[in-house]
């Protein structure tokens, strides 16, 4: 396993966008202020060496980049409170920061162990480590390291989880992997748009001092990637349906899938791929956690309201555009009943957030502006975020694919899962799972879940 202590880093700079911003500042909506008191997002892509220098590709990124930033000019400004207390990124230009690391010790092979913990080394290929995102005041909204390993280079990305969600993140993730590809037009351009039900009048007041993460950050935790095949997931799906011969059909599909997005008939009754292989998740991490009966244990999923709402969004809003989904039943319950029954619970909780349910959680909001409680708070508690459905595996910045997918130290605690897609596409899927030590060590053991796990 790789050290610790294992990267070093040899330069650091400011990009700035390579023309001007023709917006002057954006308002934080209800969907972006809450994330204040949550760490950046960290997410990062991990590649075979290009056929050039480093040099080279260094100075490649830090051009597209600049590019990239005159697309997305709220990633190069900075937060301002005006003195009605009104949070706005001022679109001023000022840059992100670029850094260049190396630790050439560490191979593609020694990062990517079957069967193991992800290694710590991950943790130090991005930058902005455990930064809450209201220091975007003074902070930059966004950060590139760029990372040497012996055989290989990671790009990790950190933004400012109140300036974009996933959808966003990976939207500008793309389009920087495409400029650095040489395309000359970029295929699709971010939406600021403000004129939408997140925007409001409401005035979230910040604790003196600035918000605080709401969960310890210091517990030790173990991290995994569990990988699903398309096969593994429609054996849980068909499970989960009572074997209905109507979920032998094969589907694209995702956490947006559960989204709401064209359902058909079928669909509202359909238990779908995602929720199924999330059931599972539920009752196996439940079980090992070895729960009073009568105690609750709550399921909770973000999901992307940009084509829930009526009119829709723009499929590339620019910012966040997502409500937490809390499905909750006793530990009894859960693991009294079969695999459908859980499953059962997250569909319909999933497709009953139609419109008129996003409207009444802004207005539930409004009424309380808060800051989002991330966190296992009751010891009993999955967090599901990120999603199969993200383009992930579609950075190809010039000389191929990604090998893998990784994420920093940000926002994570006993219970939060995050959900990538499998690099051979087709529906398989990678959880991304954190949990207390013996927690996992019990989830290893656990053959209802593990029989879908396959080693890659």
């Amino acid at each position: 396993m790789p050290s610790s202590s294992s990267v070093t880093v040899t330069s650091k700079c400011t990009v700035y966008p390579n023309q001007k911003s023709t917006i002057k500042s954006l308002k934080l909506s209800v969907s972006d202020l809450p994330m204040l008191s949550c760490h950046y997002i960290q997410k990062g892509v991990l590649f075979h060496s290009p056929p050039y220098s480093i040099n080279d590709l260094v100075n490649s990124l830090k051009q597209s980049l600049s590019v990239a930033l005159t697309h997305f000019p709220a990633l190069a400004g900075r937060f301002e409170t005006d003195s009605d207390g009104y949070v706005h990124i001022v679109c001023n230009d000022a840059g992100a920061d670029f850094i260049q690391a190396k630790a050439k010790h560490l191979s593609v092979d020694g990062v990517l162990p079957p069967n193991c913990d992800v290694p710590h080394c991950f943790k130090e290929f991005f930058t902005f480590d455990q930064t809450i995102s209201y220091s975007g005041h003074d902070k930059p909204l966004a950060a590139v390291q760029v990372t040497e390993l012996a055989d290989g280079v990671f790009i990790g990305c950190t933004v400012n989880h109140s300036v974009t969600d996933g959808t966003s993140l990976w939207h500008f993730f793309n389009t920087f992997a495409e400029i650095n590809k040489g395309a000359m037009k970029i295929t699709k351009s971010p939406d600021f748009s403000r004129d939408t039900v997140f925007n409001s009048s409401a005035v979230l007041k910040v604790p003196e001092g600035g918000p605080k993460i709401t969960f310890s950050g210091n517990e030790p935790l173990r991290e995994r990637i569990f990988h699903f095949t398309r096969e593994s997931i429609l054996k849980l799906k068909s499970r989960a349906n009572n074997n209905s011969s109507f979920s032998q059909i094969a589907e694209i599909y995702g956490k947006s899938l559960n989204d709401n997005r064209n359902l058909t008939p079928r669909s509202r009754f359909e238990i779908s791929s995602f929720q199924s292989l999330s059931a599972q998740l539920w009752r196996s991490v439940t079980r090992v956690r070895n729960l009073d009966p009568s105690k609750p244990t709550t399921f909770r999923m973000a999901v992307n309201c940009r084509h829930r709402l009526e009119p829709k969004l723009d499929s590339h809003y620019f910012g966040n555009a997502i409500q937490s989904i809390p499905t909750i039943a006793t530990v009894g319950d859960l693991l009294s009943h079969d695999l459908r029954w859980g499953a059962d619970l997250l569909h319909n909780n999933v497709v009953a957030h139609d419109s008129d349910t996003v409207r009444r959680g802004v207005e539930d909001w409004e009424s309380a502006p808060r800051l989002f409680p991330l966190g296992n708070f009751d010891g009993a508690s999955i967090t599901m975020g990120s999603s199969p459905r993200f383009p992930m595996y579609n950075n190809d910045f010039g000389w191929g694919l990604p090998l893998a997918v990784r994420s920093g130290r940000a926002n994570k605690f006993d219970g939060k899962i995050s959900a990538f897609p499998g690099r051979e596409g087709n529906g398989s899927v990678d959880l991304e799972v954190v949990l207390a030590p013996e927690t996992m060590a019990g989830l290893e053991l656990d053959g209802e879940f593990m029989q879908y796990v396959t080693v890659v």
